[in-house]
């Protein structure tokens, strides 16, 4: 099984690196959530897969008695989902306020500092 999830992670990774390559901010959006989703599955996989019962101690108990599942993938993955998808939300609105002021949502029409028609600078001395 974490053969299986790591082609599907290394899978993610390339689709994500496709994605974020592209000229599109749309896409460029895609690829940065699919990478985060990526991330997050190395993380989860990272911390073995097992079906061990969930880490709760009893009140008698300084530790578990029997094996029991690692609780700090799942907290970090948690909390990984929580940032990844503000970051997303604060990206697509920041790519849609550029498409609104620049009625394009491709990064080479976007050359607002190099406009084009204008002399270039000066290439050699």
């Amino acid at each position: 099984m974490e053969a299986g999830l790591s082609i599907l992670i290394g899978l993610f990774f390339a689709v994500a690196v496709y994605l974020m390559l592209s000229r599109q901010l749309v896409r460029m959006l895609l690829g940065i959530a699919i990478l985060g989703n990526a991330v997050n599955m190395l993380i989860f996989t990272s911390g073995r897969l097992t079906r061990e019962v969930p880490p709760l101690i009893p009140n008698d108990l300084y530790v578990p008695a029997t094996t029991t599942a690692n609780p700090l993938p799942q907290a970090l993955v948690l909390t990984a989902i929580v940032i990844s998808f503000s970051f997303f939300a604060f990206l697509l609105v920041l790519a849609f306020r550029a498409y609104q002021e620049l009625g394009t949502d491709d990064v080479n029409e976007m050359r607002v500092a190099e406009p084009e028609g204008e002399a270039g600078p000066p290439q050699g001395y």
